[in-house]
């Protein structure tokens, strides 16, 4: 662990001692004979502790600890003394100090202390941090950011309600797992902080991580935390995030991503509400409330033994089903009018309205990527639209099969699918994913391109229809 020390310190042997005994260490280090001197070089030096003598000349050891404390409280201060005393001890913690030593001070005793206060002083500002993340912009909190007039939406945002208000009535322990599901782009990440800035953990911190953006031998540890030593670059101790969401909320997206050892520990810390680091003995007990989401089918991935059905059925107690954007009838339009507005203001063209015929095309269209692709679409109006109102020819929608009329207002009548007869909107869907995926020999990232979808929006149909290339 690298950081900077300065050592306030009149009695220049001592002081040169401690500077060689750290600086051998690797450690950045400066020396001031004075308090003084010490509180002028604090604002050069920028230390990350600083060791501070008591019987200074001039302001006393207590007298400069006050005032390094008004400049910065956060900073970690470790008092030094050859006369020592209960009461000097009890006002050097009382105004701050991290630590008391008495003189004759063993070096290897005071490196000791000083790591031990900047990695406690570094752990408390990364919660610090991710707390501030966890407050986010107003608009992305609660159930208000949940946009939509359809059925579909007043269904899932009453069966927020109802968790919510269980949470409220909660007595002892932490709730229980939620389990999110819907396709890519439906808005999974809101979900999940409408439970919580809803709920009565709103002032806990929401701590996000998603699990198929990092390395599998990474997860664990992120999860987790570390020990120093616990593996190769391990440098210092870590806090995992699940500590870091003690009191609030963990949300894990991509729940499915997990290997079968991660998902392992997660069911113990649902099970017990503890974790333990990698690399320690001692489990730390964490009140945590633990929200998941995935866009893939867990209950096939349980029976392919691809994913705990312990683990399932404890993230499933409680369970969220996202409706796609396709389903929800009239919202398309609401969104669309929403999205233009708060667009058209970032871009400085804030008087931009749909034409008649765009809002037409944008209702018809099936919205394989959901309310994710229906803002992308709007944004790039917004960019390319040169006139005060925005046309068809400004969407630039991918070629990708419409939604039928009768669909659209939940009829299944046959619909005409443009290959060669009628057919339901899933068999139509399903034969353009084939024809895609056979003129691209399979190859994902071609076939979602030419569809004019997300590779994790093929992927995701690809296991729906459980596609596989013929011979």
């Amino acid at each position: 662990m690298n950081y900077t020390a300065l050592i306030i310190e009149d009695e220049p042997l001592l002081a040169r001692n401690m500077m060689l005994y750290l600086q051998r260490h690797e450690l950045e280090c400066q020396a001031a004979g004075s308090g003084e001197e010490g509180l002028m070089m604090v604002d050069e030096v920028r230390p990350d502790v600083v060791v501070l003598d008591h019987n200074l000349p001039g302001k006393t050891g207590l007298s400069v600890l006050e005032e390094l404390r008004a400049r910065d409280a956060q900073l970690p201060v470790v008092m030094v003394t050859g006369h020592g005393s209960e009461q000097v001890a009890v006002d050097a913690m009382k105004l701050g100090a991290f630590d008391y030593l008495i003189k004759p001070v063993s070096l290897h005793q005071l490196k000791q202390v000083l790591d031990r206060a900047v990695q406690q002083q570094r752990q408390a500002s990364e919660l610090r941090h991710l707390r501030a993340q966890s407050a986010g912009a107003s608009a992305t909190k609660g159930s208000a950011a949940l946009l939509g007039s359809s059925s579909a939406m007043k269904q899932m945002r009453h069966r927020l309600a109802q968790l919510v208000d269980a949470d409220r009535r909660l007595t002892q322990g932490a709730p229980a797992a939620v389990l999110i599901h819907g396709e890519t782009g439906t808005g999974k990440e809101l979900v999940a902080r409408s439970l919580h800035f809803d709920g009565p953990r709103s002032e806990g911190p929401f701590v996000e991580i998603n699990c198929a953006s990092l390395p599998s031998q990474l997860v664990e540890s992120e999860l987790f935390g570390h020990e120093r030593g616990a593996f190769t670059d391990a440098k210092e101790r870590r806090i995992g995030l699940v500590e870091a969401a003690d009191g609030g909320t963990l949300f894990l997206d991509e729940v499915g991503e997990l290997e079968l050892a991660t998902q392992a520990k997660l069911l113990k810390l649902l099970e017990d509400r503890r974790v333990r680091r990698l690399g320690s003995v001692r489990d730390q007990e964490v009140d945590v409330r633990v929200v998941a989401a995935t866009n893939r089918p867990l209950e096939a991935m349980v029976q392919a033994g691809t994913f705990r059905g312990d683990l399932f059925f404890r993230l499933g107690a409680l369970r969220i089903d996202l409706p796609p954007l396709r389903a929800r009838e009239g919202d398309v339009v609401e969104l669309a009018k929403v999205f233009l507005a708060r667009t058209a203001r970032r871009y400085g063209k804030p008087d931009l309205r749909w034409s008649r015929e765009a809002l037409d095309a944008l209702a018809a269209y099936a919205w394989p990527g959901n309310v994710r692709e229906l803002s992308n679409v709007v944004e790039q109006s917004v960019i390319l639209c040169a006139s005060p109102e925005v046309g068809v020819s400004d969407l630039n929608l991918p070629a990708a099969p419409a939604v039928p009329p009768d669909a659209r207002h939940g009829a299944a009548p046959a619909a005409t699918t443009g290959f060669g007869g009628q057919a339901s909107l899933p068999d139509a869907e399903r034969q353009m994913l084939e024809q895609a995926l056979t003129q691209h020999r399979w190859n994902v990232t071609q076939a979602a391109r030419a569809l004019g979808i997300s590779r994790d929006t093929l992927r995701y149909r690809i296991d729906k229809y459980d596609l596989k290339p013929t011979a």
